[in-house]
């Protein structure tokens, strides 16, 4: 998206359209860059991935759980007191956020052990608190439901002739639709809570931040994104994987129901969101990956996933 010297051009919108004097930025992704100043860091996400009213409202969204004492990135307001700016990179017109820096660290994948899941868990259960609360106060009206996101259209990435595979897709995308929702199950949640968005401060405090992929959905999502994460990818040996499954499943619920209530019956459906997340990710592969130029490790993964997701198998074996 951005081009060399588009660092520099960066620099100066960003002096002269907010309160703070930068004196460096430099690209983490395609839409973040990490801009330092004399004495704080601050995040500048740049991107249309979201329109300026989907945006707005996604910032009043985390601006509201930082005022109720939730450790999310706070926004930083334009000298013309706008939280979503307008502003021209290169030949492109974009939308700006400007956050300040969350405190704490990614933490090395040995790490998250079941302490530190354990309090995930609670952070989560007062995410969602909150956001029941900001609901009853900021009706949501451009976030979307989690189905009618493009990166839910699952049959429209996968390859047809991946028959046995799109047919699992659409029972879990039908299943999930067809169970009932109300205000106690269903609502705004951070929706990719991944542990790289995951900070953990020298106090194991956490923060959340990347609030972008926002959406309302069953509240249990946010709970099956970080199992699945820490059972794919953070889980490094020095025991059973099932084991490791089994304990920090069990350390998020417990924590998560220290600060707020989950229907049992939500809970039994668990499986079904990891699988719905499983689905999803090999979804994005289809959807991202550059089918000319795939690499071998690319397809070493898509077929890790082909197998598990044809079989059916359980990531989680509770």
């Amino acid at each position: 998206m951005f081009q060399n010297g588009d660092s520099t051009q960066l620099i100066k919108i960003l002096n002269d359209l907010y309160p703070v004097e930068f004196l460096a930025a430099q690209p983490v992704t395609n839409e973040m860059f990490r801009c330092t100043a004399k004495q704080d860091v601050y995040f500048a996400r740049i991107t249309n991935y979201k329109s300026y009213d989907e945006q707005l409202e996604e910032v009043t969204y985390t601006n509201f759980l930082n005022r109720e004492g939730l450790a999310v990135s706070p926004t930083v307001s334009s000298l013309n007191r706008n939280v979503v700016e307008k502003i021209t990179l290169g030949d492109k017109e974009v939308l700006t956020v400007l956050y300040k820096a969350a405190p704490g660290v990614h933490l090395e994948r040995s790490q998250w052990n079941a302490n530190v899941l354990k309090e995930l868990g609670r952070q989560i259960g007062r995410l969602h608190r909150f956001s029941r609360k900001f609901e009853e106060i900021h009706p949501v009206k451009y976030i979307n439901d989690w189905h009618d996101n493009e990166e839910y259209a699952f049959l429209k990435y996968i390859p047809e002739e991946e028959t046995a595979i799109r047919k699992i897709a659409q029972d879990v995308l039908l299943t999930v639709k067809g169970l009932p929702k109300n205000t106690s199950n269903y609502g705004l949640l951070h929706g990719d809570l991944w542990l790289e968005n995951i900070l953990v401060d020298d106090e194991s405090n956490l923060a959340m931040v990347d609030f972008q992929d926002c959406e309302k959905n069953f509240y249990i999502f946010d709970l099956a994104v970080p199992i699945y994460s820490a059972i794919e990818y953070s889980f490094v040996g020095g025991g059973n994987i099932v084991d490791y499954g089994r304990e920090i499943t069990k350390a998020i619920i417990d924590g998560y129901l220290e600060e707020n209530d989950l229907p049992p019956e939500m809970l039994e459906q668990l499986p079904l969101f990891i699988k719905l997340k499983e689905v999803f990710e090999y979804s994005l592969m289809h959807m991202y990956w550059n089918k000319e130029k795939i690499t071998e490790e690319q397809i070493r993964i898509m077929n890790h996933y082909r197998m598990r997701i044809e079989r059916n198998q359980s990531l989680l074996d509770l």
